[in-house]
């Protein structure tokens, strides 16, 4: 849904001056849904110009937040998931694998299956599966030409320098497809012919592609997911401004990364105005979202300079203190608004969510997304070793040992010296680097995906209340008359709604 100025009530820019989440409450409408089903009630979005989303959740790129399995689980979910910068400069090739395991964890229709010749030997094989986490190796010769499919149990119990060739299931006794094929099409004929996997080959037998069962049931079984036309996971990736963001970037779009985020902690700056300049000149098709920014002259300098979407937010993460460090920062709300006002590109809300409810109206008062980490954070699916401390039952007095995880924020010094390779710094040399960050570690909480349910349900629930029958038609009738919803709170107002 596009956005304009014209959108907006003209008093709301002074009504939210100074103000954030806690600061309101919406007004209860008449409600028009019988149902607050997620299953049937539209909450699509967009994530950049070009990008939709079906759930509006996107997982900060931290590196205590988003790595391979977070992006699973939120494209899964029907979000998207941003891999996030926080390697050592010149280590391109980790973030980049976090992509490819991201885009390789469901297909449509494979286009790049992992390959194996007939003369290579089973242990061979063995490692190759090992490294690419797939069961199943097509056997193709030099000319690309498919002979025949190995796997994993093909494998097992042999001994000895046995080549592929003599364990393979041959191409005479493959069930094989002639030239592109539909998935429907490619499930009648799996269902009529008994078989999980269907080769795609030319007129010469030369490999196009394969298609498994087990990601036509994904397909099914995940009808929200967030997928590219290949039916692959879409996920996104973070760079820098400044050492070896191009070169990073050019890895990560040739894994096939949706989109890439330029963050930097001051978006609306010279050095982004040289990075956005230079990323453009090298990939001029390439979706961006640049940030952080947090007023509208911020929004408006990154939408002159080629972003597809931009990142709003200053201060507000529960991670971050450039408030406390330096006195400079926007309230989330009159951040969102302002940028809100100042350009029709998708914003994403970046922090200050720390309840559902918050969701929405950061998704009312601006952002077309909004992204989350502390949420998100001691979950299964976060990157990070469990460690176990001891915690003083305050009942009983006794310790018990519960099981935590790291979050910090990506200008904490902790993440400073990962990400840049100062771990033998003098204490003087961190201190000049001015961190604008912390670390604390939080309670391991199991898998992130009833957290994003229980979002998603209550977000339903917010528009029954709101009285539209999905997201796009609620963001409507609150920007075409903000003042029907908006209850601007007391103090006595604010603890009666917030403080349990």
């Amino acid at each position: 849904m596009q956005h304009s100025s014209r959108d907006v009530s003209r008093d709301l820019p002074s009504l939210v001056r100074g103000c954030t989440f806690d600061d309101f409450l919406f007004a209860p409408q008449f409600s028009v849904l019988e149902r607050r089903d997620p299953a049937v009630i539209d909450l699509s979005t967009r994530l950049s110009e070009h990008l939709v989303l079906r759930r509006p959740i996107v997982s900060a790129n931290m590196d205590t937040v988003t790595r391979a399995a977070m992006a699973i689980a939120l494209a899964e979910e029907g979000g998207i998931g941003i891999i996030d910068r926080g390697f050592r400069p010149g280590e391109i090739w980790p973030q980049v694998r976090e992509v490819e395991i991201v885009k390789r964890t469901q297909h449509g229709v494979i286009p790049d299956p992992y390959t194996i010749a007939p003369h290579a030997t089973l242990a061979e094989a063995a490692d190759a599966m090992r490294r690419s986490g797939v069961g199943t190796l097509v056997v193709v010769d030099a000319q690309n030409r498919l002979e025949g499919l190995l796997t994993e149990r093909d494998t097992r119990f042999v001994e000895g320098d046995v080549k592929v060739a003599e364990r393979m299931t041959p191409f005479d006794r493959l069930v094989v497809h002639e030239g592109a094929i539909a998935l429907d099409e490619a499930e009648r004929i799996m269902v009529e012919r008994k078989v999980k996997k269907l080769p795609l080959v030319d007129a010469g037998r030369r490999l196009l592609g394969l298609v498994t069962a087990k990601d036509i049931l994904k397909q099914k079984r995940l009808p929200f997911a967030t997928r590219d036309p290949q039916g692959r996971l879409r996920v996104g990736a973070a760079i820098g401004a400044t050492g070896d963001y191009l070169e990073r970037a050019a890895g990560l779009v040739a894994a096939g990364t949706d989109l890439i985020v330029i963050d930097i902690a001051h978006g609306h700056s010279v050095v982004m105005a040289r990075a956005l300049e230079e990323f453009r000149k090298r990939f001029p098709d390439v979706e961006l979202v640049a940030g952080n920014v947090a007023t509208a002259e911020g929004a408006r300098f990154l939408a002159e300079r080629g972003a597809n979407g931009i990142k709003v937010g200053i201060g507000p993460g529960g991670g971050c203190t450039t408030r406390l460090t330096t006195s400079f920062g926007v309230p989330q709300v009159q951040a969102l608004v302002e940028c809100r006002m100042a350009t029709r590109l998708p914003i994403i809300a970046d922090g200050g969510v720390r309840r559902d409810g918050a969701l929405v109206q950061a998704l009312l008062f601006g952002g077309d997304t909004v992204m989350l980490g502390s949420a998100f954070a001691g979950t299964r699916e976060a990157p990070g070793e469990v460690v176990r401390k001891a915690v003083v039952v305050p009942e009983s007095q006794k310790s018990v040992k519960i099981p935590f995880k790291v979050l910090r924020g990506m200008a904490s010094i902790e993440a400073i010296k990962d990400r840049l390779d100062v771990e033998d710094a003098a204490a003087a040399d961190l201190e000049a680097i001015g961190a604008e960050g912390f670390e604390v570690a939080v309670p391991e909480r199991g898998s992130v995906r009833p957290i994003v349910r229980d979002m998603i349900k209550h977000l339903c629930s917010a528009i029954s209340y709101g009285g539209a029958a999905s997201l796009p038609e609620l963001r409507e009738r609150f920007l075409a008359d903000p003042s029907r919803y908006v209850i601007r709170l007391s103090r006595a107002a604010r603890r009666e709604s917030y403080e349990r």
